[in-house]
């Protein structure tokens, strides 16, 4: 089984900010395999699916990116799901925007949901997808870049790069991480 996590934020002041990218991923992949996201456990939205021949749930925390790590550590321990079968989607400000990275592991960065994650699970070694946000200006706020409003080009680019991330997911349960990370990265 996999649990494929969208970090974001739950409430509606910050659907459509940059960062909510791993949310944005998680709804696509939703929408393009009529999965119904609505479920609730461990303060997420779930659901189980099955998604190109492989066990999924799909999830997206709603304890606020900071505290992401608690629900996916229930989730894992709950469904038995080894760390090497989660996938983390967010967004990224070290990656250009329109690109993203797909890692078999690694540090969190500045990204406090990742650093969430790592330290409830207590491991670095599960794969991520990091959509690229791009930086803010230099004179420019980085919380307000990331949770503030942003411009229509902003809204189109980030919408094609959620759509690379969402065939990223599906390259990595049809064809394995390292077919994707060669097609994508």
């Amino acid at each position: 089984m996999y649990l494929i996590v969208g970090l974001g934020n739950p409430e509606e002041d910050y659907s459509g900010t940059r960062h909510n990218m791993g949310f944005d991923t998680i709804n696509k992949i939703g929408k393009k395999y009529n999965i119904k996201i609505n479920k609730k456990k461990f303060n997420g939205l779930y659901e189980k699916a099955n998604i190109e021949g492989k066990e999924c749930i799909l999830l997206k925390p709603q304890t606020y990116m900071n505290l992401s790590g608690i629900c996916v550590k229930n989730f894992m321990n709950f469904y038995k799901i080894p760390s090497e079968n989660v996938l983390l989607i967010y967004d990224d400000m070290d990656v250009d925007i329109g690109k993203i990275k797909i890692r078999k592991k690694g540090h969190a960065g500045s990204h406090n949901g990742m650093k969430s994650v790592i330290e409830n699970l207590q491991t670095i070694e599960f794969p991520r997808v990091r959509v690229g946000i791009g930086k803010p200006q230099e004179n420019e706020d980085k919380i307000k870049y990331v949770i503030g409003s942003i411009s229509l080009k902003a809204k189109q680019e980030l919408e094609e790069t959620t759509d690379q991330a969402c065939n990223a997911v599906i390259q990595i349960l049809k064809n394995g991480i390292d077919y994707a990370m060669n097609q994508y990265n």
